[in-house]
């Protein structure tokens, strides 16, 4: 109360001195704000600085970064992954791959991973992926599907592409309103009865909705209980490591996590239950092999999700943001051609109608933040520009229906007057209408998600690299460049500006399919374009309709491109200056490879 009166009495006494102290703070609070956005130029060997950086904290057993807690942080694996494709046969680029897939295969045996409902918690509170919190994000999801794409399209290992599908079909099924909008997330804590004694109440507490005894796990399972139990590692005292469980919510329970390999649980099958002490030299035979393993253990947990869905659920969290649900739109799409299911694409576009038709306002030209029953009335942020952009670019390159690029154009040319630094390059996170805001600051760090300048920056590159737009190229380039001297000082905490970074170093590829959209040759060469990890390029349809006609308002080169003799045709372009078309998937295999 004291301090409060003094307060008032100085503001009584001296206003317009305290006016006038506090005009000069945001002053110099405004320079300190230019001078961390400030012209500079990124330097090419910044790649390499930002590998190192990373991996001196990789965890060579565990996988992940640093130790508990452990986030997953998928802009790191989306840098990681580029710098590989940049340097795939160096020890650097072989090491960076190293790194993600062992991160992406220990989090999906961790017990971060929901093993029964599928998609993925919050984080790890130890170092071992294993005991989470138990929360469900949205953006989480969305982009950890991409990062396991991107590692089926580098390895052909389907392990990674089961685990994308597995996120995927959780979203479509919990997370996703009946307008096809995305939820954004599902909480950690939920009801559980207290006992008999105390029947008809009940308390919260963490996971569990996710937990299980061994008595739960026997009954659901029967005789198959053991070698279920063997796989996951259920103890009768509960698995959750020492130091975890700081509340005792764990005590007696089981958070599922692969103890060990299919192979090693069908050897423990075959030996009747015996653990294997190392090589036990005994073949799983007589039906009992891996397969047969495998399959048990897929009818165990639709044993077991079919009993969790009689608990009490964990609290929805049924807003729709834009923002996030550009990022879903973005792994729906993605997953959805490369893996060749035409249902994710379906998910995706109707979640970009939703957008249009419930967060847009086109009038206005105006995005808005989030929906529940009804609009909201915050309009969008620069991170809802960019992520939605980015989800419509992935779309577009999934369908090729020109609507969506279109709307990315729409929504770009909207987000450049509001949020754009004219002076120093890259977004403010807020436009500049609101006099209640003394200060725009710019995200300066890639972190649970990344930053809107980062997402950004490879929009603008991948629009310039389809439109052949000399100002979109110089705008992603000055967003880079704005981030020069953070980058300078502390290059991993920004690796999505990196990946950005990289796209602009050398000439994208433009991989250009002239046919029309229908035909199984068109769609064959479309395939192969999508079937490669290929980070740096943009693919696109020249359909001979509405779609080439519109790409080529800007592209000389795309109006001009054909069918050869009939026959659906790819071109393969750097700045537009193609080589040869080839009209057979073998070819194009050959091209892409070069």
């Amino acid at each position: 109360n004291r301090v409060l009166q003094r307060i008032a009495e100085a503001w009584k006494n001296d206003r317009e001195k305290i006016s006038k102290q506090g005009a000069n703070i945001v002053d110099a609070l405004r320079e300190a704000a230019k001078d961390q956005t400030s012209a500079g130029r990124i330097d090419a060997a910044i790649l390499e600085s930002a590998y190192q950086q990373f991996a001196r904290t990789f965890d060579a057993h565990e996988g992940g970064f640093g130790g508990a807690p452990k986030f997953p942080r998928p802009v790191t694996l989306n840098f990681l992954t580029r710098f590989h494709a940049r340097n795939p046969d160096s020890d650097p680029g072989q090491h960076a791959l190293e790194m993600v897939l062992l991160t992406l295969r220990k989090m999906t045996s961790g017990g971060m991973h929901d093993h029964i409902g599928g998609g993925f918690h919050r984080y790890s509170v130890d170092g071992h992926w294993h005991v989470p919190h138990f929360e469900k994000m949205l953006y989480d999801q969305a982009q950890l599907a991409s990062a396991y794409l991107d590692a089926f399209q580098i390895t052909g290992d389907t392990e990674f592409a089961a685990t994308a599908r597995d996120i995927l079909d959780y979203v479509r099924r919990d997370m996703t309103s009946p307008e096809g909008g995305f939820y954004s997330a599902e909480d950690a804590d939920s009801p559980i009865v207290a006992g008999i004694a105390d029947s008809g109440h009940s308390k919260n507490a963490e996971g569990a909705f996710y937990v299980w005894t061994t008595q739960e796990i026997d009954d659901a399972l029967g005789e198959d209980a053991r070698v279920f139990s063997f796989h996951y590692g259920v103890e009768e005292n509960g698995n959750a490591p020492a130091g975890t469980d700081p509340h005792g919510e764990f005590v007696g329970k089981n958070i599922l996590i692969e103890r060990h390999s299919i192979a090693e649980t069908a050897r423990f099958r075959s030996t009747g239950g015996v653990p294997p002490v190392g090589p036990t030299g005994v073949s799983p035979v007589d039906g009992k092999g891996e397969d047969s393993v495998e399959r048990l253990l897929a009818q165990s947990r639709q044993k077991l999700f079919s009993i969790r869905n009689k608990r009490p659920r964990p609290h929805l969290d049924d807003k729709i943001i834009a923002a996030w649900n550009g990022l879903m739109i973005s792994a729906f799409a993605r997953v959805a051609r490369a893996l060749d299911d035409a249902s994710y694409l379906e998910t995706a576009t109707r979640a970009a109608e939703f957008i249009r038709a419930n967060l847009y306002d086109e009038s206005r030209q105006v995005l808005f933040r989030s929906y529940r029953e009804g609009r909201g009335e915050v309009e969008g942020f620069a991170d809802d520009y960019a992520f939605v952009i980015q989800g419509l670019l992935d779309l577009y390159e999934a369908s090729f229906e020109i609507r969506w690029l279109k709307f990315a154009l729409e929504l770009q040319g909207q987000m450049d007057p509001l949020f754009w630094d004219n002076e120093n390059g890259g977004y403010f996170t807020v436009t500049g209408h609101d006099n209640n805001i003394l200060l725009r600051m710019k995200e300066d760090n890639d972190s649970a998600e990344p930053a809107t300048s980062s997402v950004a920056a490879l929009n603008l590159a991948r629009l310039a690299a389809i439109r052949n737009d000399a100002e979109l190229l110089a705008r992603a380039k000055k967003t880079v460049n704005a981030f020069a001297r953070q980058v300078a000082h502390f290059p991993s905490a920004l690796p999505q500006m990196l990946v950005a970074f990289d796209f602009l170093q050398d000439s994208p590829r433009q991989i250009v399919i002239a046919g029309d959209s229908d035909s199984p040759e068109t769609k064959a060469l479309l395939a192969e374009g999508h079937r490669h990890f290929l980070p740096n390029k943009v693919l696109l349809l020249a359909d001979g309709a509405e779609g080439q006609s519109y790409l080529g308002e800007t592209n000389e080169a795309i109006r001009a491109m054909s069918m050869v003799g009939g026959n659906p045709a790819a071109y393969v372009c750097e700045n537009f200056a193609c080589k040869a078309p080839v009209t057979d998937v073998s070819e194009l295999r050959k091209l892409l490879a070069s």
